[in-house]
């Protein structure tokens, strides 16, 4: 489809209880540290201040030429020119999505088994995430095997990007499964030193 972007670390916000500045500033941070792909995943704020995060954090990409993908919220993503859209089960299916976004932005859709991988293929995505594959409290989902990870890699033509309770210590279990990148929430934005952190899980992978 054209598109080129790099999943090899791809930060998945969680604004907590920082502000501004500290959210923008570690997000920052993580980009010169190595994240090559941002998604903004806000599950707690409201459409106002989605959108005014969203703005500001597309202005920041837009600097270090990141990809900024919208989690869930269509309407924003469409609204500041988000370069995607990731959406779960939960979610606007993945065909409608892409009617709506066109081919030129990125779809990422999440997956937890074969079947769903399969699916999100048919249903143009362009990289699927799929988790969670260690214990995390940052996301409500259940856990998947390495091995299950392995054979849905196997089952698309598509990138796979592993989610959930990755962390420097444990990103090495996931060398060998074929995924093209790893999803990180806590580990990165609960960091002391968010660049080092974002480096060492890059070199890491």
């Amino acid at each position: 489809m054209g598109k080129k972007f790099d999943l090899k670390t791809y930060l998945v916000t969680n604004r907590d209880n920082k502000t501004d500045q500290e959210f923008f500033n570690i997000v920052e941070q993580s980009i010169l540290g190595g994240v090559s792909i941002i998604q903004l995943r806000e599950k707690t704020t409201n459409s106002k201040e989605f959108y005014e995060m969203a703005i500001k954090l597309k202005n920041l990409c837009d600097e270090y030429n990141i990809p900024l993908i919208i989690n869930d919220r269509l309407d924003i993503a469409i609204a500041i020119n988000a370069d995607g859209v990731h959406v779960g089960d939960e979610d606007i299916p993945g065909n409608i999505v892409r009617d709506i976004i066109g081919s030129d932005k990125i779809l990422g859709i999440s997956a937890s088994n074969v079947d769903d991988a399969i699916v999100a293929e048919e249903n143009s995505a362009d990289y699927i995430g799929v988790g969670a594959v260690f214990p995390t409290k940052s996301k409500d989902t259940n856990e998947i095997s390495i091995e299950q990870l392995k054979n849905i890699v196997e089952s698309v033509n598509i990138p796979v990007v592993a989610i959930g309770g990755i962390n420097e210590d444990n990103i090495s279990l996931l060398k060998n499964t074929g995924i093209k990148g790893v999803a990180v929430i806590s580990a990165i934005m609960g960091s002391d030193n968010p660049k080092k952190t974002s480096e060492n899980l890059r070199n890491n992978f």
